[in-house]
């Protein structure tokens, strides 16, 4: 007989058990499911359905592909994404940024051949799938953190003007093309005389409808006795209405017979299975690409599903998202599909309609399915005219221009990366913009930390807390001068504290101690153990003996390890107090020294 005290309690997971539901989060929910989360998220589904519909034809308007590979990239990476993903409302597909980016990749190859151009859409889907499962297996959904917020809110500020300056072609019914605000603005109003009055007709009332739609209907649905949700909901699948009457409006009267562009012949049927295009040359080309489509993509589905599992008081697993994501891309390759990441407005309406499960991801991908099957002999005479208007409209709200006020007052150098990222991708494109954006970022990282603040502290009188001598009124002894350095100790900030030491002692003949306050520092590296030797040999053929105070246990464990500690002049106090009233005891009888100007 086993022994009960090694029996495990009745219900509890094994080991082995959580560590598969980890990688296959669909293990851990789906082993709740009832009756009333299904009813839930399949009353969810419909909604998101219904307003997936138009946009995924939409964003693949604006990737420059073919209508139906935006319905493709909506089914099978749905499936994908909840088995493997972690957020519960997040609704995977095809998004404005993301199409943007895929359109500009594919451009810069030169194609002509529209099969060859959905062969490369194809091929990207699939490298960002491997990049993201790559960087999800390598745990290195870190490397987000290096997009700071103004960098992204300055790339999709950007991004969404191009896209609606983009989709103005659409909606005048004239040729126009570029990568940059520029290119397009100047190819707009060249080909501005001849913009077609019945296609400008068409997109200007969707535009119109659309925009009311958002402020204007859930009202009028409240009037009529609608519940404020049910009211809400109606009004975002406000895009169906402006799809199928325009698809009227033109079948009736066939205004593609008078210049009015339509979207065409839509293949009909479940999407098919494509393997792609293993061409080394190809995938060379589209590398980079991938990388940015990759971690931008990663950045927007992560912000959207951390924002939505807060409300739920859930949580996110970054690492877990990468494979989610990874596996969604790699669905998209084999069914026709493009680059796809998690939308932040369907996600939110996913939300609202009361989702509680990835499941309702899935039964989204049978109702798009259904949709393949049945309404896309419907598509054919859809005004691309309308599909802009859907896209504007969309976009429009990503543009936020008041990123720049707000940095400019909080932050200078944040005011920078954001005004930088903005210039760069309205100048030269969006792959150049989210490319400056990162490197300028790191640049930013690298100089704030290179140059870390320094103060030099004193006694807060009757305390044991010491604070920067220029904020407060605090006891000093000449002989002793403290300061705290308010960042970790490495390769790029070592000699800026260097020469700070080397400067005060230089300039301060009374000094007979320097002791280094390491309550800010988490880390000190190699380079920076080698400053401190050097600052220490230093100062002590100055005559001054050089001291540590407060250092973190990791860090100071690290020092155990080699012979800094053995070398060092001075002493390493547990506190800043206790150094203090060793080398200075002068200090508590110290008069307060008024605070220096800031």
């Amino acid at each position: 007989m086993s022994d009960p005290q090694t029996q495990a309690p009745a219900g509890a997971e094994s080991p082995a058990a959580r560590a598969l539901s980890k990688h296959l989060p669909i293990l851990d929910w789906g082993s709740r499911y009832d009756r009333d989360t299904l009813v839930s998220d399949l009353m969810a589904a419909v909604i998101v359905t219904i307003m997936l519909i138009p946009q995924s034809l939409a964003y693949a308007l604006l990737a420059g592909l073919p209508a139906e590979m935006g319905l493709y990239a909506s089914i099978l990476p749905l499936i994908a994404y909840a088995v493997f993903g972690t957020s519960r409302p997040l609704a995977v597909g095809p998004v404005a940024v993301v199409s943007l980016m895929t359109a500009a990749a594919i451009g810069n190859l030169g194609l002509s051949d529209p099969k060859e151009y959905a062969v490369a859409a194809i091929v990207l889907a699939l490298m960002s799938g491997l990049i993201l499962l790559a960087m999800g297996v390598l745990r290195l959904g870190f490397l987000a953190n290096f997009l700071s917020h103004p960098v992204i809110a300055g790339f999709i500020t950007a991004s969404g003007l191009i896209i609606a300056t983009s989709q103005l072609k659409h909606i005048l019914g004239i040729d126009a093309s570029g990568h940059n605000l520029f290119e397009l603005t100047t190819s707009l109003v060249t080909h501005l005389p001849e913009t077609n009055p019945v296609t400008l007709t068409i997109g200007a009332a969707a535009m119109a409808f659309l925009f009311w739609v958002r402020k204007g209907l859930k009202p009028v649905l409240v009037r009529l006795g609608l519940g404020g949700r049910m009211a809400d909901l109606l009004a975002k699948a406000g895009p169906v209405a402006a799809v199928a009457a325009t698809i009227l409006v033109t079948k009736t009267f066939a205004l593609d017979t008078v210049g009015v562009a339509i979207v065409g012949t839509v293949p009909q049927g479940l999407p098919p299975l494509t393997i792609p295009d293993f061409d080394l040359d190809l995938w060379t080309s589209l590398l980079g690409s991938a990388v940015l489509i990759s971690v931008i993509g990663f950045v927007e589905s992560i912000s959207v599903a951390q924002t939505l599992a807060a409300k739920k008081r859930q949580r996110i697993a970054p690492d877990q998202e990468l494979i989610g994501l990874g596996a969604a891309n790699v669905a998209a390759s084999v069914t026709g599909g493009y680059p796809v990441t998690g939308g932040f407005a369907r996600s939110v309406v996913n939300f609202d309609a009361g989702a509680e499960t990835p499941a309702a991801g899935a039964f989204t991908a049978l109702g798009i399915c259904l949709a393949a099957f049945a309404l896309t002999p419907l598509l054919q005479d859809l005004p691309k005219a309308t599909l802009a208007a859907t896209i504007m409209v969309a976009v429009l709200s990503l543009i936020d221009l008041t990123v720049l006020r707000r940095t400019w007052g909080y932050s200078k150098t944040d005011f920078a990366a954001a005004a930088a990222t903005i210039a760069v991708t309205l100048g030269l494109g969006v792959e150049a913009g989210v490319s400056a954006g990162v490197a300028l970022s790191i640049l930013l990282f690298l100089f704030k930390t290179s140059r870390p603040h320094i103060a030099e502290v004193g006694l807060v009188p009757n305390t044991h807390h010491f604070r920067n001598i220029r904020r407060h009124a605090v006891q000093t002894v000449p002989t002793v001068f403290t300061l705290r350095v308010d960042e970790s100790l490495y390769f790029a900030n070592a000699r800026f504290l260097e020469d700070y030491i080397y400067d005060r002692a230089a300039h301060d003949p009374r000094l007979k101690h320097i002791i280094l306050m390491c309550s800010a520092v988490n880390e000190i590296d190699s380079s920076a153990l080698e400053s401190l030797e050097a600052i220490n040999h230093r100062l002590d053929l100055l005559g001054i003996l050089f001291h540590l105070s407060e250092v973190k246990g990791p860090v100071m464990d690290r020092l155990l390890r080699t012979h800094f500690v053995e070398s060092l002049t001075g002493k390493i106090y547990l506190s800043q107090y206790d150094a203090a009233v060793d080398l200075g005891p002068a200090i508590l009888e110290q008069p307060a020294a008024r605070k220096k100007s800031a």
